[in-house]
């Protein structure tokens, strides 16, 4: 077959066409700073001729540990248009849990914005991983403005462009391979989910370091949009952003709708154009839904993981459920959907390996495979077939498939806790926790909370004659552990036990719900 029937697909296609038929369109605001389209290329054509004066071949990787910025979006498409390998770090992340992913991933270079630049540094001393600060007046931009472009055209779009770390469930992090191939089509399924158009201005509340911002790093780029950037969630300058910014979409966990509709900004008025927002994670309650609506925000609930690019399910609303009573409707809006336009359709499958029946009833794991899977775990073969079966990726996530195809989550991985849609093992905050010199033992589930979803709560069996308060604790984790793994509540306790030695969990989280 002729050549010029195939081309490598790769997201930063993207902007290459952008910069192109876009040029003059305001593409990137952060903060003062405006960049057209134009100069958003060159700045990505030329942070490859920086990554190649540093040293960085194809195949070397490069971290990012930035706020959502111009700069993460320079990285985005600057480090794979090197054939460089991009590894985004979790900004939430500790000192040690930084170095870890620094050294497990064999990172080469960590560009680092100026608020984090001490955290990089820190976390890089020891490594041999050159740290390069962005910001005015920075060595990054000294030179940036000194390179000259030194692009690798991408020879396999299944090779790997970045590395996703996620704790998963278990306590070291584990390192996702996601590929071009991927990237670009997910890139487009979520502008087609999401309703973008050319004149689409996201706002980046999502966290850009999370699966690639969902893949709408690229996303609103294929479009000519305009990237809002957001350093962080600030509930009064989102609602400011809401209503003078023109802002069309976002993204954001049910916790942070939660606090958009309870904020006094709320009681402002609504946004002049109806905002398309994106959920992942539980579901928003009916009332929050209500709530939402009144005040100019449409929502959409998705559903994946890193090792799915973010989201893999959709629920496709169908208009004739819009005369549905109002109970039911709520129901139908808890499901997690279906796949994406371009994932294979998810499967639910029992202890056997079969599907089970489309009822609506009957429990099974959730698997997927496709376009939108990654490609395994970096370093980690045992993971990855511990995440297969029969060519399937296994989510960890226990749902019911419905007779119309939707799946609805039942209940997750038992020992994960998804706070604020951060991902925490159990196990990690265990570990932490019984390296304390006066704990015995400790066990750590979830709660439930209104504003984050879950919260972590440790269980500590503490040493005969030793004296702890949570306070001791919660100082010792913190030398160790990101801020949102640290619980917020201890009971200190004898913990319940199988005639095995095993703890009962499940015990210790019907104490928490108390008399049912």
């Amino acid at each position: 077959m002729a050549d010029f029937t195939f081309a490598e697909l790769t997201p930063t296609d993207f902007l290459r066409r952008s910069g192109e038929v876009h040029g003059e369109r305001t593409a990137i605001v952060d903060g003062a700073l405006r960049f057209t389209y134009r100069e958003f290329l060159d700045r990505a054509l030329r942070l490859t001729g920086l990554l190649a004066a540093a040293g960085v071949e194809p195949g070397d990787r490069v971290a990012a540990l930035c706020t959502n910025s111009h700069v993460m979006l320079e990285a985005h498409n600057g480090v794979p248009m090197r054939g460089a390998v991009l590894v985004p770090l979790n900004v939430r992340l500790s000192v040690p849990e930084l170095a870890y992913v620094l050294e497990h991933s064999g990172a080469r270079l960590l560009l680092a914005t100026a608020d984090l630049a001490e955290r990089a540094r820190q976390a890089a001393d020891g490594l041999g991983v050159r740290v390069v600060v962005a910001g005015a007046g920075s060595e990054y931009e000294d030179l940036l403005a000194r390179a000259e472009p030194a692009p690798v055209p991408c020879a396999d779009e299944r090779g790997v462009l970045g590395i996703n770390y996620t704790s998963g469930t278990t306590g070291r992090p584990k390192g996702v391979l996601v590929h071009h191939r991927g990237a670009y089509l997910q890139s487009l399924a979520l502008t087609v989910h999401t309703g973008m158009g050319a004149g689409a201005r996201y706002l980046w509340t999502l966290p850009m370091f999370h699966c690639n911002g969902w893949c709408l790093t690229w996303g609103v780029t294929a479009l000519g949009g305009t990237h809002v950037c957001l350093p962080g969630i600030d509930v009064p300058r989102i609602w400011e952003l809401l209503r003078a910014d023109a802002v069309t979409h976002f993204s954001a966990a049910p916790t942070v709708l939660t606090m958009l509709a309870a904020a006094p900004e709320a009681e402002g008025p609504a946004p002049a154009n109806r905002v398309a927002v994106q959920t992942g994670g539980a579901p928003p309650t009916p009332t929050l839904l209500a709530r939402l609506d009144g005040l100019g925000l449409d929502v959409l609930h998705l559903y994946g993981l890193t090792e799915t690019f973010g989201p893999i399910a959709v629920n496709d609303w169908q208009p004739a459920w819009d005369e549905r009573p109002a109970d039911e409707q709520a129901r139908l809006r808890a499901r997690q959907g279906v796949g994406n336009v371009i994932a294979t359709p998810l499967r639910v499958l029992d202890a056997d390996g079969a599907d089970v029946p489309r009822d609506g009833v009957t429990i099974g794991e959730i698997v997927a495979r496709g376009n939108d899977v990654m490609l395994g775990y970096y370093r980690d073969p045992a993971a990855t077939e511990a995440a297969t079966v029969d060519g399937w990726f296994r989510t960890g996530d226990l749902g019911v498939h419905h007779p119309d195809g939707y799946v609805e989550l039942r209940d997750r991985a038992k020992d994960v806790i998804i706070s604020g849609g951060e991902n925490i093992a159990s196990v990690e905050v265990e570990r932490a926790l019984d390296a304390h010199p006066d704990v015995v033992e400790s066990a750590v589930v979830a709660a439930p909370d209104e504003r984050w979803g879950e919260v972590p709560v440790a269980f500590v069996t503490v040493r005969p004659g030793a004296s702890l308060e949570p306070e001791d604790l919660i100082a010792f984790l913190r030398t160790s552990l990101a801020g949102f793994k640290v619980p917020r509540r201890f009971s200190f306790t004898e913990l319940p036990k199988t005639s095995t030695g095993k703890i009962e969990k499940a015990t210790l989280r019907a104490r928490l719900r108390g008399p049912s």
